[in-house]
């Protein structure tokens, strides 16, 4: 298959115009306290006297001049404005002034007789000391603009968070199509109506119809509907905006209502365009059905349902969604004019799980015995991404058995691998276990090979693998869609079968059984709750109140204790009647179970054929 490129962020250059913009907001009063406060300290450092500075001396003409004679004078600096400026020779530093027009000759005379230093002092004020005294100010005002810098790249991310988390994949288009989507015919035969709307929407107008609007898909996790909305932008050649539902909601209300309209705005500017929603479960959940109240919620739905009913038919935008849970949502986004159609993307039958593994398998070296046939065959209940993991998980066991070429077995380690977990070497049984698990295992497979309506046996393995000490695998013929009453009651006397054998060879069971006892429990619980194959209950059916495609467990039970009462008795029933049937089975064929125990035991794993062998021999 081809490789999905990654995707950019939603371009929101020069090149269109964007949405109008809110004014920005008003500064935070503190920014005003703040240029105060740097006022008052510049003025206290200019103005107020620091007591801690040395002060220069003072000293009249006379003074000066009676110290130079003295020898007190160490050194002078003459102003041409008469200023005088110096140090004493005790260190002490002074400040004089002479007579600038009295052109005192002694003065300088003196100053020679007594080797006094003498400069001069630069007219004006030094650009230093000019840089020096207005250094706090600049520092304060410095301080000022970084702070407000920083508030507002706060306030600008507080205001983005109402954009669109949207992705717009591919601005030159998306390349996936249809051909890249293996199987599922019935599903791209929906969605094709949306591919030929968005090509022709001329067609549509002439004849006074509307395109779909919306699109649900839905179905288990890992059936690829990502890929169909993709090939459906990609088929349809226009912008492909991808979104997840859980990244319109947020801690603050009215986030979640902004990103929907941002989103939609998008859309129209890039029309004819596909909007996707992933898991849109997470957006647009039925109102009022929650414990407390989720405003965010209620208001992000709102938002959504106001846009896709403001849609303009000939618009050119269409929002595809997908979902695994299509019972949560809520009946106004369900509606025709929002989603207009929903389609199922069921787990993949034995035909398109060919297809699936036949597209994955492309490039990868197949050895000539590998029936991609049999092995759709042996994995009923696997999705497209299970399948995908199953060739990868082949390719890697064949790297690991020093191959180049994927055989056979590597599928069927994989499939084991998938199914079962890691077989773990060191994880040996002691030699009384190992007998009881090949009792346990034979037991299940002769009720299974001697049962009418049972599906044929395709392996059986006393070898551990994850928690499972061996396994009984029976593969369908054809894939089935329907459960008839007798295939059920097989399968209960199947899954005794090994319990069943435990206590005809030993004469007691073990916890072995506990996971068969577990699974035929819920069997016969679903026969009677759901299917009405029960006398005494009657045909009533009370489905479960979990997902239709995750599973989970029973919420609310729309019966009474009474009901409750039948149910437990019609289920104990069954299953004392499906164990009944093993343990007669397995004890009028007590010589078959012996030798296919011990064909078991030399052998470890066996496969159907070997099963048959066993029973024809006995």
């Amino acid at each position: 298959m081809k490789r999905e490129t990654g995707g950019q962020l939603l371009d929101r250059g020069t090149t269109r115009p964007g949405p109008p913009q809110a004014p920005p907001p008003r500064p935070p009063r503190w920014r005003v306290w703040l240029l105060l406060a740097g006022v008052l300290v510049a003025m206290a450092l200019f103005f107020v006297p620091n007591p801690a500075a040395h002060h220069p001396e003072s000293l009249t003409y006379s003074q000066l001049k009676t110290d130079i004679g003295a020898g007190q004078v160490a050194s002078v600096a003459l102003g041409q404005d008469g200023s005088v400026s110096g140090k004493l020779t005790n260190g002490t530093t002074f400040t004089s002034s002479y007579p600038v027009g009295l052109q005192d000759p002694q003065f300088t005379q003196l100053l020679d007789q007594h080797d006094v230093q003498v400069s001069t002092k630069p007219s004006g004020t030094p650009v230093w000391s000019l840089v020096l005294s207005f250094l706090p100010l600049l520092l304060i005002v410095a301080l000022f603009l970084w702070t407000g810098r920083t508030a507002r790249r706060q306030i600008g991310g507080l205001m983005g968070i109402g954009r669109s988390r949207g992705r717009l994949f591919d601005r030159e288009r998306p390349s996936t199509t249809f051909a890249d989507v293996a199987g599922y015919e019935g599903a791209k035969r929906e969605v094709s109506e949306v591919v030929d709307f968005l090509k022709h929407p001329d067609r549509y107008r002439r004849a006074g119809a509307v395109g779909p609007k919306g699109v649900l898909m839905v179905g288990p996790p890992g059936t690829g509907k990502t890929l169909l909305a993709r090939a459906v932008a990609g088929e349809a050649s226009v912008p492909f905006i991808s979104v997840t539902g859980s990244s319109f909601v947020e801690m603050f209300v009215g986030v979640g209502a902004a990103r929907v309209r941002d989103l939609f705005e998008e859309a129209r500017r890039q029309a004819p365009s596909i909007v996707f929603i992933d898991e849109i479960d997470a957006l647009g959940q039925r109102r009022g059905g929650q414990l407390f109240a989720n405003d965010e919620r209620d208001q992000t739905l709102n938002q959504m349902l106001a846009e896709m009913d403001g849609f303009d038919p000939a618009g050119g935008v269409v929002v595809i969604a997908a979902t695994n849970r299509p019972e949560v949502l809520d009946p106004a986004l369900l509606r025709p004019g929002r989603f207009d159609r929903q389609v199922a993307i069921p787990l993949p039958a034995q035909r398109e799980r060919e297809a699936i593994l036949v597209a994955h398998s492309r490039g990868k070296p197949l050895a000539s015995g590998v029936d991609l046939n049999v092995v759709a065959r042996g994995t009923p209940g696997f999705s497209g991404a299970d399948l995908a993991n199953l060739v990868n998980e082949a390719a890697i066991f064949a790297v690991r058995a020093g191959r180049d070429v994927i055989e056979a077995l590597d599928f069927a380690e994989a499939r084991d691998r998938i199914l079962l977990g890691r077989r773990d070497g060191t994880n040996a049984l002691l030699p009384e276990e190992k007998r009881a698990v090949a009792v346990h295992e034979a037991g299940h497979a002769l009720v299974a090979a001697l049962s009418p309506h049972a599906d044929p046996v395709a392996k059986v393995t006393i070898l551990p693998a994850g928690q499972a000490l061996g396994v009984t695998e029976q593969l369908p013929v054809d894939e089935r869609h329907l459960y008839s009453e007798g295939y059920l009651k097989d399968s209960l006397a199947v899954r005794m079968g090994g319990r069943a054998a435990e206590r005809v060879v030993f004469g007691q069971v073990s916890s072995g059984a506990a996971n068969d006892l577990a699974g035929a429990t819920e069997l016969a619980t679903r026969m009677v709750r759901e299917f009405g194959m029960s006398a005494a209950l009657g045909p009533v059916g009370f489905t479960s109140g979990g997902p239709s495609y995750l599973g989970g467990l029973d919420t609310v039970r729309p019966y009474a204790e009474a009901t409750q009462r039948v149910i437990d008795e019609e289920v104990g029933r069954l299953l004392r009647e499906a164990d009944e049937r093993a343990v007669a089975t397995l004890t009028d064929r007590r010589a078959t179970l012996d030798r296919l125990t011990r064909v078991l035991l030399d052998r470890e794993t066996i496969d159907g054929t070997d099963v048959d062998e066993a029973i024809r021999q006995t």
